[in-house]
């Protein structure tokens, strides 16, 4: 008899557990960190070769010493908080222009595999002598913001920002907005010496 009221004491403990406090249950849908972005304050960042551009504080230069030479250098802009790189070529422009930019725009297209489109911008500046492109690339590439800009003459740079993590656009498309800010800052910024 004691165990048969237990029984029915446990039966009707769960019944009620399940079925008293009923609502609808509906799945939570899939969600992502909330991200905690800086407040957008520049420094002016002058290069060890011949340009200038304004970088954000909450960024450190990465050089490349041993990729230095006396007319050309490479180096990242690093993004800790966001796990992202922005990595930096500067080359003089030899009677190669049409070459440099064609290899810009190589370097852009071959995300275009995975990328679900490629938008470009272009830029151009008369007063500081900066003409290039920005390219977008939507999808899931795996850098899915480059540019180049140059003087045409002189001086030709290139950028292209990965991120060090799955290239899920969904969940990095605030991250990618903020820091495209930060590239045609850059771009805006830009100053030939």
């Amino acid at each position: 008899m004691k165990n048969m009221n237990l029984k029915i004491f446990l039966f009707v403990l769960i019944s009620v557990l399940l079925f008293a406090c009923h609502d609808d249950f509906l799945p939570k849908p899939k969600g992502y960190f909330r991200i905690d972005l800086p407040e957008k304050v520049y420094r002016n960042y002058e290069a060890k070769c011949p340009l200038t551009f304004d970088t954000p504080e909450y960024s450190s230069i990465e050089l490349f010493e041993n990729k230095m030479s006396s007319d050309s250098c490479w180096f990242n802009i690093y993004f800790k908080k966001f796990n992202a790189r922005l990595h930096c070529t500067y080359m003089p422009v030899r009677g190669d222009f049409d070459a440099l930019v064609r290899d810009a725009y190589g370097f852009a297209i071959s995300h275009e595999m995975k990328a679900s489109a490629l938008k470009r911008t272009g830029i151009q500046d008369t007063e500081r002598k900066v003409y290039g492109m920005i390219y977008d690339i939507e999808g899931e590439a795996a850098s899915q913001l480059q540019f180049f800009v140059t003087d045409s003459t002189h001086h030709f740079f290139r950028g292209s920002l990965y991120f060090y993590n799955s290239p899920n656009p969904d969940s990095i498309a605030p991250v990618l907005q903020f820091l495209k800010a930060d590239v045609v800052r850059l771009v805006n910024t830009m100053e030939w010496r």
